[in-house]
């Protein structure tokens, strides 16, 4: 339902995430033998022999501010009535030795976990924050996507392969959006808006479900505590969502075409959820027009509406079942993701997820005309249920900070009223979402009104269970 995003910051070490990290063995640092491997490999020279030389591209970063793992870097420029793109991604494989220490350690790992009080790394930070991370300024080996678009936004001719790249610039997605609002972008990404906006129309015509949930973000306040607040998404943050959704449905079709890889996956949704998320529209007072997809349905939402948040909440249902797929010899039988209507695969955060290296690794073989190696082979069967493991743990995660953080913030409020929004009831309990402070709770009471704001008092706020409860007034 939310995304937690989080400030790094130093706070009271009695308001840690100590327990969190010990209720769910998070690691605290990494083996001697994958830290060795890891500085070796830093300290060693990658070979630039075979790569292309593209370090005269003026590539530019755009991340949240203070990232210094930064996957992808980006060029875009007009060509005729169309678009060139080129999209630089850190290259993984040109420091992890494969079925090495350092690739177990990452295999057992998944993917870098966000913690407000430090994050715990997929990689030593020594190559994640360092030599693989595509800094301004640095030389780096990188895996250089590059699509030559028409003036829709689809790719015409997709390349793939190894190069070197030199990043011009470290943005921020503030930063970029107040350049676009003054009329005074960078040169690099002055496009990026136009094509940004040309794939979301692509997006809408595929039936790609968007829910436009309100996001939490954890930040401290600067005296040792934490507070919680609603982060306002930037379009440029979607424009340039859109880049990394097009390089993974290119990396999915190059996988599929080859009969082997590994992708992203979501089932089409099926007519009890399609039929459900009807009724719920029609008992919220949302129009359905005569022959809308659920997709264009939700797309023509108000999400600052309350019925429009509680729709989007029960608009979840179509898209549980998400998962990974490995596949070698024929295409599997569920090879799309339903929710983006489309195959897709994860390539664009290696530094942050671990399927994108084996995936990307298959691209480059597949597109270069060779072999896919044996050990990559060997490995993809086990990617799905390494993923998927660690997906679950990620969102265990968020969501035990979420309720901690809230369970801190309302601590000295219990018998404080506050104005929410009845996001799905059953019974006589329903989960709401208080404005302010921004947490989502469960709340008890009789006749709880779907979609409807309403008042309530906070009844518990324990930070020992990390548990808030709201009664109706």
């Amino acid at each position: 339902m939310v995304v937690i995003r989080t400030d790094r910051a130093e706070t009271d070490p009695g308001l840690d995430f100590g327990g969190v990290r010990t209720e769910f063995g998070l690691p605290d640092g990494f083996s001697p033998a994958a830290l060795g491997e890891a500085q070796r490999a830093v300290t060693g020279d990658v070979d630039h022999a075979d790569r292309e030389d593209a370090t005269a591209l003026p590539l530019v970063t755009i991340d949240p501010p203070g990232s210094k793992d930064l996957d992808q870097a980006l060029l875009l420029e007009r060509v005729g009535d169309g678009f060139r793109v080129h999209y630089a991604i850190a290259d993984l494989g040109a420091f992890v030795e494969p079925d090495g220490a350092l690739d177990a350690e990452v295999r057992r790992r998944g993917q870098t976990l966000y913690l407000p009080d430090g994050n715990v790394p997929l990689h030593p930070p020594v190559l994640s924050e360092g030599a693989a991370s595509l800094l301004p300024g640095q030389v780096r080996p990188a895996v250089l996507w590059t699509f030559e678009c028409g003036p829709d936004g689809e790719p015409r001719e997709v390349r793939v392969r190894r190069a070197v790249v030199r990043s011009t610039a470290q943005f921020d997605y503030g930063g970029v959006q107040a350049s676009f609002d003054a009329g005074e972008p960078h040169p690099s990404i002055e496009a990026l808006p136009d094509f940004g906006r040309l794939r979301r129309a692509r997006a809408a015509d595929r039936g790609a479900v968007e829910l436009q949930l309100p996001e939490q973000e954890v930040v401290a306040t600067g005296d040792g505590d934490w507070a919680l607040v609603i982060r306002p998404r930037a379009d440029v943050e979607t424009w340039n969502a859109e880049v990394s959704l097009l390089t993974g449905m290119a990396a999915a079709r190059i996988m599929l075409d080859a009969r082997v890889g590994v992708l992203r996956t979501l089932p089409d949704a099926d007519d009890g959820a399609v039929e459900a998320l009807r009724r719920s529209a029609q008992a919220l007072g949302v129009p359905w027009p005569d022959g809308a997809t659920p997709a264009e349905l939700l797309a023509g939402l108000d999400p600052a509406r309350p019925e429009a948040l509680a729709l989007f909440v029960d608009a979840t249902r179509l898209l549980r079942g998400a998962g990974y797929t490995a596949f070698d010899g024929e295409a599997p039988e569920i090879f799309t993701h339903a929710g983006l209507g489309a195959p897709y695969a994860h390539v664009t955060a290696p530094l942050r997820r671990l399927v994108d290296r084996f995936a990307t690794e298959v691209c480059l073989a597949v597109t270069a005309g060779e072999p896919v190696p044996e050990w990559l082979r060997r490995a993809l069967p086990r990617l799905p249920g390494l993923m998927g493991g660690s997906d679950a743990l990620a969102g265990k995660v968020d969501r035990a900070i979420l309720d901690q953080v809230e369970a801190w913030v309302l601590a000295d409020r219990v018998g404080h009223e506050f104005d929410a929004v009845v996001l799905r009831a059953d019974g006589n309990a329903a989960d709401v979402f208080v404005a302010q402070p921004p947490v989502m709770g469960r709340c008890t009471g009789p006749d709880l009104p779907e979609g409807e704001w309403i008042r309530v008092r906070l009844a518990e706020a324990d930070p020992d269970r990390r548990k808030v409860v709201f009664e109706r007034v």
